[in-house]
């Protein structure tokens, strides 16, 4: 029971912290990009330390079948990144956010394709209004490509969907412990991310003021590093379902953020929106009990 409550702790902890990203991006002044080849190169350096010290070896032998997934999980996670972090550069923290949990909404819509999963009059249910409330946050009448805000949501999106595939290339690996996962492919972002960065933004770190820079270390060890730990570690105590519930406390706490500190405005319509999207989401994700209705 004792160990319940800690994997319950870390994890409610974990995704506070991981709600409070957006807050420290508008505080580092370089690229998306740039920022999320720093974040994978750190997250890489701690998680790596961790493995070492730990004597947590990573079985190549046993998954090398599986390293071409985890590369193109990989690959699609740093984009995943740099899209996230553009959203929150076009539109306000809240929105992008709430932008980027439309992913389970698309894992529903591609599992029956992929997996050949029925989907039920719940999963219509929850994608019909998961929609109905993207559609609300955009903003009725206000669609212009040129317009920052539908910028940010798209970019919001593109997010969403990019981790979407992450989710379902996850389904395809298996034998893969979370831990050792999570840093293969973080090694993947960063050599990907690499020349990316060097054949757009460039190396900027010397740009950065001392706030900057601890703001970026933050970023790297504390919301990456030191979080995916706490994450995974707490995923073996709890169950799936719970951990999912447990999960939306991300983009609460983001929404608080954007409001109640960087004083970002939501429209009644877009609150009505979020509701919708987190909410029948959520529902989604909650399995019925043995017996009970779906």
């Amino acid at each position: 029971m004792k160990r319940f409550f800690n994997a319950r702790l870390m994890l409610i902890l974990s995704m506070a912290i991981f709600g409070t990203i957006g807050l420290f991006r508008r505080n580092i002044d370089v690229s998306s990009g740039e920022l999320a080849f720093y974040r994978a190169v750190l997250a890489t350096v701690f998680i790596g330390l961790f493995l070492l010290v730990t004597k947590n070896r990573i079985p190549f032998g046993k998954i090398k079948k599986q390293l071409p997934l985890l590369i193109i999980s990989g690959v699609a996670m740093a984009f995943n990144w740099i899209l996230l972090f553009e959203a929150y550069n076009y539109t306000t923290v809240s929105v992008a956010t709430l932008s980027y949990y439309f992913a389970p909404v698309i894992v529903t819509l591609l599992c029956p394709v992929l997996f050949k999963e029925k989907m039920g009059v719940k999963q219509w249910v929850c994608f019909i209004m998961s929609t109905v409330g993207i559609v609300l946050i955009t903003g009725i009448g206000s669609l212009d490509t040129g317009s920052n805000h539908f910028l940010g949501i798209l970019c919001g999106l593109g997010a969403a969907c990019l981790y979407a595939t992450v989710i379902l290339l996850n389904k395809f690996i298996r034998d893969v412990d979370g831990i050792h996962r999570t840093f293969l492919q973080f090694v993947s972002a960063v050599v990907v991310l690499c020349p990316y960065v060097l054949f757009t933004s460039g190396i900027n770190l010397s740009g950065l003021d001392t706030k900057g820079i601890v703001l970026l270390l933050t970023v790297g060890l504390v919301h990456t590093g030191i979080t995916y730990c706490m994450y995974f570690s707490s995923l073996k105590e709890l169950t799936g379902q719970k951990a999912a519930i447990l999960s939306y406390i991300d983009p609460l706490v983001a929404v608080l953020c954007s409001v109640l500190i960087l004083h970002e405005t939501m429209t009644v319509t877009q609150i009505i929106g979020g509701v919708l999207i987190l909410g029948f989401a959520l529902w989604n994700e909650i399995t019925p009990k043995k017996g009970g209705k779906q």
